[in-house]
């Protein structure tokens, strides 16, 4: 089973480091381009949002026709939408290579997610989700580093060929490892199913644990947005010195999934969310004793920035696994339906309250510690609605 989970894994994969990983390289590939940076940069939104909507028609698929086919075909686009960026001579054309990326990442994750409802459910299934999620986490923290050494070293397009070439080892990975686990009882659709959607959307535990993952997703969205500004331009940091506290960050959201893990076999799925809201609600309290208790003089140290949203993350981690694995609970013969649903209700919802949020107009740190209360406010709901519940362990050979 562990070699089933880094296979999903590596598909999991492809959707962080299609959005992190050319980062640095912006002001590069607007120059390349003859565009300004600000026309590059609605590539990340419009990556999300491609990728949100995305899983809606996706997840008919990997239930009509099979795991395994649609995520060749998922590698495939992203071979071809990396390569088609790479090697771009104006902006229209890097768009469009975008949106195929986005086309691609849609089918990786539903049949990732999907795979882990297909083989585990209740609390094993909790563990499989936060260790996917925690992949989800730590990748933006570290992607950017690894983006600005290939491009020091190669060029802008540099990243872009370290996706195709990625995308083309998974690719092989999957023909040879990755087994079909789409149960004989699965429900087959016509087109896009949009009562099954409606269905399932009208399922209060639904919601509850799929709004979860938004609020925690749009947290962690708002602090990537704003933490450039808040630790480079406010703080003083060195472009280096951003990029080492992004990566320490990204390994205690690593350490902790790992805790997280050891715990919800210890003390259930429901003390793990009740965990997410403390966490959150500690770091959304923190950030705001920062900047409001201490001297004028502390106000720009990156610590009191960084020490709130490590706390704050740690709620995201507790989280993530135990909120996907209860909202996909009840629909395994819909297992890509639901598993689509609640993508893009994490993926929609959490980027537009982020998106949202940094509009206000407020300071970057009163920004972050509202949406830290929203993913606070939403972990607890998910909590209330988790006591109802009782998950068991299985594995479906």
């Amino acid at each position: 089973m562990q070699k089933f989970t880094l296979l999903l894994l590596s598909l999991v994969l492809l959707a962080p480091l299609g959005i992190d990983l050319y980062l640095p390289t912006l002001p590069q590939i607007a120059e390349g381009l003859n565009s300004p940076v600000s026309v590059i940069q609605t590539t990340i939104p419009l990556f999300l949002l491609v990728m949100g909507i995305g899983q809606l028609v996706t997840g008919p698929l990997v239930d009509n026709f099979g795991r395994k086919p649609i995520a060749l075909i998922g590698l495939g686009l992203y071979i071809i939408g990396s390569a088609v960026a790479a090697t771009a001579t104006l902006w229209p054309v890097f768009f469009l290579a975008r949106l195929i990326q986005g086309c691609a990442v849609c089918c990786s994750a539903v049949v990732a997610f999907s795979g882990v409802r297909d083989r585990l459910s209740g609390d094993e299934a909790a563990r499989a989700y936060g260790f996917l999620n925690g992949a989800l986490n730590i990748v933006p923290a570290l992607a950017p580093l690894l983006g600005g050494i290939l491009a020091e070293a190669y060029g802008w397009r540099a990243p872009f060929w370290f996706l195709c070439g990625y995308a083309a080892v998974i690719g092989v990975i999957v023909v040879f490892f990755l087994p079909e686990t789409r149960p004989a009882d699965t429900l087959r659709v016509k087109g896009i199913p949009l009562a099954q959607y409606a269905a399932i959307a009208r399922e209060p535990r639904f919601l509850a644990f799929a709004f979860a993952n938004a609020g925690a997703l749009g947290m962690v969205l708002t602090y990537v947005s704003l933490a450039p500004h808040v630790l480079m331009t406010e703080g003083g940091l060195t472009p280096l010195q951003f990029s080492f506290a992004f990566g320490a960050n990204g390994f205690w959201i690593m350490l902790v999934s790992a805790f997280v893990n050891k715990t919800i076999r210890k003390a259930g799925r429901p003390f793990c969310l009740a965990m997410g809201f403390v966490a959150m609600l500690v770091g959304a309290l923190l950030l705001v004793a920062g900047m409001y208790l201490l001297p004028a003089a502390w106000q720009t140290h990156w610590a009191l920035y960084m020490f709130p949203v490590a706390i704050s993350v740690a709620g995201l981690a507790f989280t993530v696994g135990p909120a996907t694995s209860y909202a996909l609970e009840p629909y395994q013969q819909q297992a890509g339906v639901a598993a689509a649903l609640q993508g893009f209700i994490q993926m929609a919802c959490g980027a537009g309250g982020s998106l949202a949020i940094v509009a206000l107009p407020v300071a970057e740190k009163s920004a972050l510690a509202l949406m830290m209360l929203v993913g606070a406010a939403l972990a607890l709901i998910a909590w209330r609605c988790s006591r109802k519940m009782h998950g068991s362990v299985t594995a479906l050979k």
